[in-house]
């Protein structure tokens, strides 16, 4: 059985690990490999070699970086369909949604190619007499990103590209629950002409990830996970004086007006909540119904039992296993737990054993009515195939709803009424709008990142506010008075002429 490497200044490296980790494919519950837990020494030495490549990698050109960018654009393009198999075999999800995943990766390598663009200043010419004043950003040094099992290889690239091509240089700690894509990843890079030592990974649990947030060599730390997580990460890394941008969980409503289309609503519920066995930050997980509810809930449920379930490489299958058996469990738990405390199972996922996959983690499309925000199922980031559907007299209490939520990832509203859909999205505290669109993640060339318990830091991941991160500005206010010209200075505060 394989054991999953670090890589570390362009090679893979066993380093100091001792411990490891099983790593399971989901459909089948049986372990297909072991990653290695990277110690506080690994962690170093990876900091080490990304300090060392910093020197030389932040002065290159905007050209050279670009080359180097273009060149890794292409070999994910095509290898998109090996690294899609390798995170469905470690995910679970269906290849064509880790194909979608890749792809939207995909976008935020295009977005770091403009990079000679992105990093343009500015110019003041005569600012004051004989005075011109510019501006110019410059990388920070060691980026470090810590990175959730549910987009193994999307989630990364909405970091390292950019940071990368801003001149610094990159530490990754995936999730050691599918770890298999980065180090597929880091080979693309050093085939595309990055030098060693810019790019490493390094496994692990706790230990490395701690070790990230203390370690005086990284200047800054992007997170994406749950919740509590972030807000660990956040405080720790930034006592330790490092930028820090920290994305976490999310309760993310769909809300539908009487107006809407219910049969487009009901699909687009259904993908939403289902897609990727539940397992995304955007996943809508509860429907919030205004006016009469029960044609809507019953078109959700029997979509949702159409639902073919199945091991990701299957073409047949539509949904995938949740990631690990605990996962099953406690979503499993959850739905028992509304259930007792007064919802109406509508369509029930508790259970599902798939012919031939017996022992998979499987957890079927489950749709929760007459859910209250008192339930457990309604308070808690359930992260699984579990769609709860809350009633509505109108649209202001829905969007009271929403406010009163903790979380501010996503949220959705289907409409047939501008004026409704423009009240909704000035009304709602949330950074991320769909308007008859469920899953609203934002083009790369914007910004992703939420409100509230949501986001931790004013930074933004990837798009413009992922430039800003990944780099400071430099003002510059410059004079070149003639050799034989003589200037009086002044001891008052200087001031434009």
């Amino acid at each position: 059985m394989a054991t999953i490497e670090h890589w570390i200044d362009g090679a893979a490296t066993g380093g100091v690990s001792t411990r490891s980790a099983p790593v399971f494919q989901p459909a089948t519950g049986r372990q297909q490999h072991s990653v290695l837990l990277g110690e506080p020494a690994d962690v170093d030495a990876a900091v080490h070699a990304a300090t060392v490549a910093f020197a030389e990698w932040s002065q290159a050109s905007l050209s050279r970086r670009t080359q180097v960018l273009f060149a890794f654009r292409e070999l994910v393009n095509a290898h998109s369909r090996e690294i899609a198999e390798i995170v469905s075999d470690e995910h679970g999800k269906v290849l064509s949604d880790a194909a979608g995943e890749v792809q939207r990766g995909l976008e935020v390598i295009e977005f770091a190619c403009g990079i000679p663009q992105l990093l343009k200043g500015a110019y003041s010419d005569q600012a004051s007499a004989g005075v011109d004043v510019f501006s110019f950003r410059e990388p920070l040094g060691v980026v470090a990103g810590i990175t959730p099992f549910n987009f193994p290889a999307m989630v990364p690239m909405w970091m390292h590209p950019i940071a990368i091509a801003c001149g610094n240089t990159f530490v990754l700690k995936p999730s050691e629950r599918d770890p298999s894509s980065a180090g597929f990843v880091a080979r693309l890079w050093q085939r595309a002409g990055l030098p060693d030592g810019v790019f490493n990974v390094v496994h692990g649990d706790r230990v490395a990830v701690d070790a990230i947030l203390d370690h005086p060599g990284i200047a800054a730390v992007s997170f994406v996970g749950s919740t509590p997580i972030a807000r660990y990460i956040h405080q720790r890394a930034s006592a330790t004086g490092k930028r820090v941008q920290a994305l976490g969980g999310a309760k993310n409503h769909a809300v539908v007006l009487p107006d809407a289309d219910l049969d487009f609503a009901a699909e687009h519920l259904v993908a939403s909540a289902f897609g990727s066995a539940g397992e995304r930050c955007m996943a809508i997980s509860a429907a919030v119904l205004v006016g009469d509810a029960d044609r809507l809930v019953d078109l959700v449920a029997a979509r949702a039992a159409d639902v073919k379930v199945g091991p990701g490489r299957d073409p047949a299958s539509e949904m995938g296993p949740v990631i690990t058996a605990a996962a099953k469990e406690r979503i499993e738990n959850l739905i028992t737990v509304g259930e007792r405390q007064g919802a109406t199972v509508a369509a029930d996922g508790r259970g599902l054993k798939i012919p031939g996959y017996e022992d998979g983690f499987f957890v079927g499309p489950t749709v929760i009515d007459r859910v209250t925000p008192a339930m457990d199922v309604y308070t808690q980031e359930i992260f699984g195939p579990v769609l709860s559907v809350v009633r509505s007299a109108d649209v202001d209490q829905a969007i009271s709803m929403i406010n009163s939520n903790p979380y501010g990832n996503g949220t959705a509203v289907f409409t047939n009424s501008g004026e409704a859909a423009r009240r909704f999205q000035r009304g709602v505290h949330v950074g991320m709008i769909g308007v008859n669109v469920p899953i609203p993640v934002p083009m790369a060339y914007y910004s992703f990142g939420g409100w509230k318990d949501s986001l931790f830091g004013q930074s933004h991941i990837y798009g413009p506010d992922g430039v800003d991160f990944c780099t400071r500005a430099k003002v510059v206010t410059q004079r070149w008075p003639a050799t034989s010209a003589f200037s009086e200075a002044s001891l008052h505060f200087p001031t434009a002429r």
